[in-house]
C-alpha cells in the first residue's frame, strides 16, 4: 500500500510539474508576442498599424566558395562587422530563408535607389552563392525566378523593382556583376528592360538625367556607368556610347509615357559624355 501511495504522489507531482512548466511557457510566449510598451506613456493602443512593407528587392553574389561557408558568414559576419540577408539561394537551386520578410536584414549598407535612402529598410535581400567570376548555374536561377515570383506577388513589390547591389551603391559594390543574366530575369517579366526597337534620341536628351529617373545616384559618374554597363550590357567601362544613350532613352520613355509633342526631360548635350567602344 505505501508503495502505491508513493506512487501515486510522484505522479500527481509529475502532474503538477508538467502544469507549472505548460503555465511558465503560455506567459513567456504572451510576453514575447506583447508590443513594446513606453512605461512613460498611457497605453491606448490603435489598430491602425502595419509591419513594413519592403518596396525593393536586392541582388547579390556572395562572393564565398561554397554555400555553407555563405551561411556562416551570414549568421556571422565579415570584415565590415555583422551581416545578413533574407535569403540565400545555393547553386543546386536550394533556398534558405535566414531572416523573416517582415523584419530588416543586414543586407544593403550605404547607398541609395531613387527616393530610397535606408536600402535595408525597404528591401528584401537575397544572396546567390557565386564566386563573383563564374556564370551562375541554371537551377540557381531556376530557383531565384520562383522566389521572385512569390515574393512580388505576395509581398507586392513591383515586377520591375529589382536590382543589384551594385546599381545602388556603385562606388561601393560590384555584385552581382556583368555575368548575371539580368535578360533572363526580364524574359521572365522581372526587372526593368528596354523594350521594343532602341532608336537614337531627340538631340538635347541627357543621359545623366535619365540615369537619376530609373533610380541610379548622382554621385560619380564612371562608377554609375559601370553599374549601368554591368546591368545592361553585360560588361565593363566606364563611358556612355551611342548604345547606352539608346537604351537609356528607351527606358526613360518607359518609365515616363508621353505624347509625341511632349518628349522626356532633355538638357544641353553633356559636356562628360565621351566616345567609347562601339555598341554591342
Amino acid at each position: 500500500m505505501r508503495f502505491f501511495l508513493r506512487g501515486a504522489r510522484a505522479a500527481r507531482f509529475t502532474q503538477a510539474a508538467k502544469a507549472a512548466v505548460l503555465v511558465a511557457a503560455m506567459l513567456l510566449a504572451a510576453c514575447a508576442a506583447a508590443p513594446a510598451r513606453n512605461p512613460l506613456a498611457t497605453w491606448v493602443p490603435s489598430p491602425n498599424f502595419g509591419e513594413r512593407r519592403a518596396q525593393l528587392i536586392v541582388l547579390h553574389f556572395t562572393d564565398e566558395d561554397s554555400a555553407q561557408n555563405s551561411l556562416k558568414t551570414l549568421r556571422t559576419g565579415n570584415s565590415g562587422g555583422p551581416v545578413s540577408a533574407h535569403y540565400l539561394i545555393g547553386g543546386d537551386g536550394h533556398i534558405y530563408q535566414l531572416v523573416a520578410d517582415s523584419m530588416r536584414a543586414w543586407h544593403a549598407g550605404e547607398g541609395s535607389w531613387g527616393t530610397i535612402t535606408d536600402v535595408n529598410s525597404a528591401s528584401i535581400g537575397i544572396e546567390l552563392d557565386n564566386d563573383g567570376h563564374s556564370p551562375f548555374a541554371q537551377a540557381q536561377i531556376g530557383s531565384l525566378l520562383r522566389l521572385l515570383t512569390d515574393l512580388t506577388d505576395r509581398l507586392h513589390i513591383p515586377r520591375t523593382q529589382i536590382v543589384g547591389h551594385e546599381d545602388f551603391a556603385p562606388t561601393r559594390k560590384n555584385d552581382p556583376g556583368p555575368l548575371f543574366p539580368w535578360k533572363q530575369l526580364a524574359d521572365a517579366g522581372f526587372g526593368l528592360w528596354p523594350q521594343g526597337p532602341l532608336i537614337d534620341p531627340l538631340p538635347g536628351f541627357d543621359p545623366w538625367m535619365a540615369l537619376r529617373l530609373i533610380g541610379y545616384p548622382p554621385d560619380d559618374h564612371a562608377a554609375v556607368v559601370r553599374a549601368f554597363h554591368h546591368h545592361y550590357r553585360g560588361m565593363d567601362g566606364e563611358a556612355l556610347d551611342a548604345q547606352d544613350l539608346r537604351i537609356l532613352y528607351a527606358l526613360t520613355r518607359q518609365l515616363l509615357p508621353v505624347r509625341p509633342a511632349s518628349p522626356p526631360p532633355f538638357s544641353s548635350p553633356p559636356s562628360s559624355l565621351q566616345p567609347s567602344s562601339p555598341p554591342r
